[in-house]
């Protein structure tokens, strides 16, 4: 059986980084393509591309030197991924990236495949330059609600709040009148994600189901295995693999559910899907320290054509974010976090991105705890959390 031995991966940030380093313990050699001298994934990385995505010799050049090629972002141009794939696989496919990229073709895919979303409205920039017609279209949208971009959005980012409909033409304008979809603001209980990995003859591992908790768009805690009701984990385990399936999908995928409802009913709770990254995600690095196997293992697996490997947990665990702004103090000066105090607590793996300018907001690193209970977690949690706060 071919076995792959040099990938390609489409930029060059964290994701590719860690993927880098799983795919050459497996004995792979990594070659990356992303426009940045330094970027995280390049220092660790074989070999480095540095040129545009859309850049058509860079393009040659990686499909030349690759066995299969990935992306690590999901805004890579489909196109370039089309070119690609005319020389050597592609996982996970233009199509499934062009899915993702796009939250209108996202949500319709979801309901096709019988998936419950958030109600949603299309807003569409008009080619005459008038914009009354889309905001007619919305007539009978339902506030409060969210404006967000069709694309480029992640992050807390490309998205407004629309508390009523007189605020919604502002609301676009601030946007840039670009292609948005408005979502009506749900009662969120929480969010869910679901990681899994799909091989190319349907093999298909699901990790179990992550709770988030986010801080102004941005992921900031992560618990593994989700904790709040474990009948809303299982269904959306079992709705992930439907969906990774209905794309034929080759490679790591995450897709984000909310569990939705009144606060004082949970009986009236329901889980909706709200989207989904063709990619490791943020929420999946947990299982880098927590499982027997990790999401940037299993991709490098999907991409050498190998077994895919053992989702099981050997640990209860927490993620938390390192943003830039723990790199500063209250004062806004500049000082690192206590490593050294962090490194003391019994079961916490420090994992650092490589990159040299810390800013608020901007992913740094994350610590993953680890314990055989979710009491042990807390408590490692509690210290954590102290040391940085001092820090």
């Amino acid at each position: 059986m071919h076995r792959t031995r040099s990938i390609g991966v489409m930029g060059g940030g964290q994701l590719g980084r860690m993927l880098a380093h799983a795919a050459q313990r497996l004995g792979m050699r990594v070659t990356v393509l992303d426009p940045q001298a330094d970027c995280p994934a390049a220092q660790v990385a074989d070999a480095h591309i540095r040129a545009a995505y859309d850049d058509d010799q860079a393009l040659d050049a990686l499909a030349r030197c690759c066995d299969a090629v990935t992306t690590e972002f999901e805004n890579v141009p489909a196109r370039s991924l089309v070119r690609l794939a005319q020389a050597k696989p592609v996982r996970p496919s233009a199509d499934a990236v062009a899915i993702a990229q796009d939250r209108l073709l996202e949500k319709q895919f979801f309901i096709k495949q019988g998936i419950a979303t958030a109600a949603f409205w299309q807003l569409d920039k008009p080619a005459d330059g008038s914009h009354g017609a889309s905001i007619e279209a919305c007539h009978d949208a339902r506030f409060p609600a969210i404006l967000k971009t069709r694309r480029l959005g992640y992050d807390g980012k490309g998205q407004i709040n629309v508390p009523n409909r007189e605020s919604l033409s502002k609301a676009w304008a601030e946007l840039g009148y670009v292609d948005c979809l408005l979502e009506e603001r749900l009662d969120l209980r929480f969010e869910l994600s679901v990681v899994l990995a799909r091989g190319q003859g349907g093999e298909l591992r699901v990790y179990q189901a992550i709770e988030n908790i986010h801080h102004q768009g941005i992921l900031a805690l992560s618990y593994f295995p989700a904790r709040s009701h474990p009948e809303f984990a299982k269904q959306a385990e079992v709705l992930a693999a439907k969906l990774a399936n209905g794309l034929d999908y080759q490679g790591v995928l995450c897709v984000e559910f909310f569990v939705v409802g009144p606060l004082d009913d949970p009986r009236q709770w329901h889980i909706i899907a709200n989207e989904m990254a063709p990619r490791p995600h943020n929420s999946g690095h947990i299982t880098m320290d927590a499982c027997a196997v990790s999401q940037f293992e299993q991709q490098a697996r999907v991409l050498a054509e190998f077994p895919l490997g053992d989702t099981s947990a050997h640990a209860y665990a927490c993620l938390i974010n390192l943003l830039g702004d723990r790199w500063f103090d209250r004062d806004g000066c500049y000082r690192e976090p206590d490593w050294a105090g962090l490194l003391a607590i019994e079961g916490l793996h420090l994992h650092l991105y490589g990159k040299h300018e810390a800013r608020v907001g901007r992913k740094m690193g994350h610590i993953n705890l680890c314990a055989t209970s979710e009491a042990l977690v807390d408590r490692a949690l509690e210290k954590a959390l102290k040391v940085l706060e001092r820090s």
